[in-house]
């Protein structure tokens, strides 16, 4: 201060012509406002108008580094804004802020291609908004400057275009570096919500305001809405995947109540056009400046004065038309008249492919879950959870509401209420009015039950699906446990019939599992997804993020007829089972027990292989010594010209089952050591078609690779090495030895299979009364570790 340095430094700049001195200079100011702690140094530094001459002095930014140091410079003095010091950096008039250089000059680089300095900026938006000054916060909101909330809007718009061409492309070309495109592009569309989030959260009205209105006319009225309807003329600028992602993603992160009743009025509404009212707005800002008072949803009062609308006119900003896309909000056509959004998530869930049924399922938790959301709007779309809908009730009772009362103690709900309606015509109304967005009236005079009945129907037509992934049905499964946690009469003998054919077919397929690949750990399986389905559905949130849909399009799923796609497709059918017999023990209102009911283990005869030849099952281990009573000696080449000489077994021990070679011991005749086992099941024996005395078994995993958690990717599916089965070629001596082998080997199968079957006949079968307490079920004690891998 005595020194003046501040002076200095200006005159420096002023007489400098060298690149260095202003990067230096730069440099210098960062680090000295960062490090100043005294309140006098900060007042002093800020004062005379030094910093706004270096904010508005014209640096030669075509130069990367100056640039970046100028953004640094800029966020340093934001970090030390208050109510005081932002004073010494605008100028005012009549108590209006004329001039703002330090907001006004970075907001010029909001938009620049490098990444770090959008971040800068938007970090010194935040600091200004946070201060809480109401002369800035007039500055802000009104024109030319309320401008960047608008392009802010245009600017997140472009990059959710961008996330469907990167989401196609995904689709066509699979691979790890698509998986790596479409999160980088969901990074940054996330990143922009929560930095509208972020500048909503800082209390200045008129900016909420205006980022909902440009939100929901530049992106969801003429985007995202169109794109929901099936079978459009038009082709959509937005994939139905893509819009159903980003309606999660806007009513998830992006707090505004008024944002959220409005898209869930927008998509219970029957939509004829998008049309442009006259008294529409496209930015929410009043000639006066201020937020338009008419559109507000908190006045609940829709018989207002018609007379009083005329003096609330709306003035476009001169740069809104000549930025708003020809294609864009106004004068988009829809489609059809019948076109209800409502109705189309419904019909995703009914018909949809996988992509599309999950993606409507995440809507459908996101207005569950959305807190912004008035209950009575999710009452209307029928996914008000029975509890709320009790207690609702009972509070309309307590305080002596007839209807409230009446649909307490009635035997079935009555129509919809008054209430609800009016909310529905609230927010229709401020759609015709704030956005002139033409819609014709839903059925407000439907009771909220048939709407129910509707999500209802839908969701048990989802499990009766086969072209749904086990996943996708489990997110199903937990949207019906929200809706009917307390498992009332409310399926009807209709879906009672459909879940019982839809369970009896998958058991079907379960049955089928008892002689496939991995036929030896399909109880453990199913004990294991048991319990996972059993806290997936009951889980006070869904498990998987809404990003999920988008990656599902890049994944790839083994499709040969190695034992790896084999697991695949049972881990598929194990966890559709599992659902649909969790849903049927729902449906009769009894409680889930935490483990399946299967039978014990019985004993192994005397008379078995295992028993013959010493076999403890499992966990045979190479250099056990076993009696050959049963082998048949084989030879096998394991190296290429180096034949080694063994005796061949196949023992079955309850639901375990193992290929055995083992060498005779030369001192214990008729006794033999293990070298080699492999799993019995899976192994597909077959003699070879030209050389009757040879052996071919396939030889899959020992452990299953499916269910190793630390091979699972953030987005929740398996990310594990394609695996490659194993082979054996066995020589015998003579061809009644190899066919001996592969009677040996079919009739263990055989064994295994049937104690497998055995084991889960009180899963298959639905008619059959279980009681779960009964001593002849046991909770078998699986280990949670399976051989040579975990879960």
């Amino acid at each position: 201060m005595e020194k003046q340095v501040m002076s200095e430094f200006v005159r420096i700049l002023r007489i400098s012509r060298t690149l260095i001195v202003s990067l230096q200079l730069l440099q210098t100011m960062s680090i000295m406002i960062q490090n100043l702690k005294n309140d006098h140094s900060i007042y002093y530094m800020f004062s005379n108008e030094h910093v706004n001459y270096l904010i508005t002095y014209s640096f030669d930014f075509r130069n990367e580094e100056l640039l970046s140091y100028y953004i640094s410079f800029l966020r340093a003095i934001s970090g030390k804004l208050n109510k005081d010091t932002i004073s010494l950096l605008v100028k005012t008039q009549n108590d209006d802020v004329v001039s703002f250089p330090l907001y006004v000059e970075a907001i010029r680089f909001a938009f620049h291609e490098e990444s770090m300095i959008r971040t800068a900026v938007r970090a010194l938006t935040l600091n200004v908004y946070h201060v809480g000054d109401d002369a800035v916060n007039r500055f802000v909101t009104r024109g030319p400057h309320a401008d960047y909330f608008l392009k802010l809007v245009e600017f997140f718009r472009d990059q959710c275009i961008n996330l469907n061409l990167v989401v196609s492309n995904a689709s066509k070309n699979r691979g790890l570096e698509s998986t790596s495109c479409i999160l980088s592009a969901v990074d940054e569309i996330e990143d922009n919500l929560y930095y509208f989030s972020d500048v909503v959260s800082a209390g200045i009205p008129d900016v909420g305001r205006l980022i909902m209105d440009n939100i929901l006319t530049l992106l969801i009225f003429p985007l995202i809405l169109p794109s929901l309807r099936i079978g459009s003329a038009n082709e959509p600028r937005l994939a139905a995947v893509t819009s159903l992602y980003l309606l999660c993603c806007i009513l998830r992160i992006v707090k505004i109540k008024d944002l959220a009743n409005t898209v869930a009025a927008a998509l219970l509404c029957r939509t004829e056009t998008f049309t442009q009212d006259s008294n529409a707005k496209r930015n929410g800002i009043l000639s006066n400046g201020s937020a338009d008072a008419a559109c507000d949803t908190s006045n609940e009062n829709n018989s207002s004065s018609e007379s009083d609308a005329g003096s609330s006119q709306l003035t476009v900003l001169t740069s809104s038309s000549q930025n708003h896309p020809p294609n864009g909000f106004l004068g988009h056509d829809c489609g059809t008249t019948q076109f209800i959004p409502r109705e189309a998530l419904l019909s995703f869930v009914t018909s949809g492919d996988d992509v599309q049924v999950s993606g409507s399922l995440s809507v459908l938790a996101t207005l569950l879950q959305t807190k912004e959301l008035d209950e009575s709007m999710v009452d209307a779309f029928g996914i008000l959870p029975q509890r709320k809908q009790h207690k609702k009730k009972l509070l309309q009772a307590l305080v002596g509401e007839d209807s409230g009362e009446r649909q307490l103690f009635s035997s079935e709900s009555s129509g919809i209420t008054d209430g609800i309606s009016s909310e529905i015509d609230i927010y229709l109304q401020k759609l015709k009015d704030c956005y002139g967005v033409s819609c014709a009236s839903p059925e407000v005079g439907v009771s909220p039950r048939v709407h129910r009945f509707q999500v209802l129907d839908a969701l048990v037509s989802l499990f009766c699906r086969s072209n749904i992934s086990a996943e996708t049905l489990w997110d199903g499964g937990w949207l019906l446990r929200q809706l009917l946690p307390y498992s009332e009469a409310e399926f009807n003998s209709r879906h009672l019939r459909l879940l019982k054919d839809s369970f009896q077919n998958c058991a079907d397929h379960v049955l089928k599992e008892t002689r496939g690949t991995w036929s030896d750990l399909l109880v453990t399986i199913i004990s294991e997804e048991w319990r996972k389905c059993k806290r997936a559905i009951e889980a006070s949130s869904p498990r998987k993020d809404p990003k999920c849909m988008l990656l599902s399009a890049s994944d790839e799923h083994a499709t040969s007829e190695s034992s790896f796609a084999a697991g695949e497709r049972m881990c598929e059918t194990v966890k559709v089972f599992v659902l649909l017999h969790h849903l049927h023990v729902f449906s009769l209102g009894r409680v889930l027990p935490d483990q399946p009911p299967v039978l014990s283990a019985v004993d192994v005869p005397e008379k078995s292989r295992a028993k013959n030849a010493g076999v403890t099952l499992p966990g045979l281990k190479p250099n056990t010594e076993i009696d050959l009573v049963d082998a048949v000696s084989c030879r096998i080449a394991f190296e290429r010209g180096k034949e080694r000489h063994f005796h061949f077994l196949a023992v079955s021990m309850g639901s375990s089952g193992s290929l055995i070679l083992a060498e005779e011991s030369p001192m214990k005749p008729r006794r033999g050591v293990v070298r080699v086992t492999a799993p019995l099941a899976g192994c597909n024996p077959r003699i070879d078609d030209k050389h009757a005395r040879w052996l071919h078994l396939r030889i899959r995993p020992s452990s299953f690779p499916f269910t190793d958690t630390a091979k699972h990717t953030a987005h929740g599916k398996v990310k594990s090495k394609a695996l490659v089965d194993g082979r054996w070629t066995l020589a015998f001596r003579d061809e009644e030895s190899c066919k001996y082998a592969l009677t040996m080997i079919v009739k263990e199968l055989q064994l295994q299979s049937h104690e497998v079957e055995r084991s889960l006949q009180p899963l298959l079968e639905l008619d059959r009364s279980l009681d779960y307490s009964s001593p002849r079920f046991t909770e078998h004690n699986f280990s949670s570790k399976l051989p040579g891998n975990s879960f």
